[in-house]
């Protein structure tokens, strides 16, 4: 097995078992405080209209726009990292069908293994402080590196085998 398989498959292994294992966290330790923030913060926000108050009306809007903007990167976070690492593990047992040289298909696996990890990470660390334009960059170059390196990946099944 070339190393850059090894690198695909073990990297997607383990980006899919990190994704479960926060997914787990997640799900039993901060889901359901999230959910009855929110919940809570919107039946606060009606409340607060029905009794014809506007500024805790929209005060309670805002905190529920916080708590559901963590709630749905939280979740990408690890169904991400999943579905990345399982895609991970897939191509890699493809890969040696890349026609490039060993060094090309390492660079290759590298950068989908960065862009991989990257991306769910960049967005959890957006939950931590949502306006940082580093994470936003982060969350960016993340699928970038993903993209460039599915190109590349197509472009190497699609030339034709040479002798080397």
């Amino acid at each position: 097995m070339t190393s850059s398989r090894k690198l695909l498959i073990s990297g997607g292994m383990a980006l899919a078992t990190l994704g479960m294992l926060y997914g787990l966290y997640y799900a039993v330790f901060v889901e359901h405080q999230t959910l009855d923030r929110m919940g809570g913060s919107l039946a606060q926000s009606f409340i607060a209209a029905a009794n014809r108050n506007p500024g805790q009306s929209q005060a309670a809007l805002e905190q529920y726009g916080e708590a559901k903007y963590d709630y749905v990167r939280q979740v990408d976070a690890h169904s991400h990292s999943i579905g990345l690492g399982m895609f991970m593990i897939v191509l890699g047992v493809l890969f040696e069908r890349v026609n490039f040289r060993e060094g090309i298909r390492q660079l290759i696996a590298f950068s989908l293994l960065a862009g991989s990890v990257l991306f769910p990470l960049a967005i959890i660390l957006q939950t931590r402080n949502h306006g940082a334009l580093m994470f936003k960059a982060l969350a960016v170059a993340g699928p970038g590196l993903v993209i460039v390196g599915l190109g590349a990946t197509a472009w190497g099944f699609a030339r034709q085998r040479t002798l080397s």
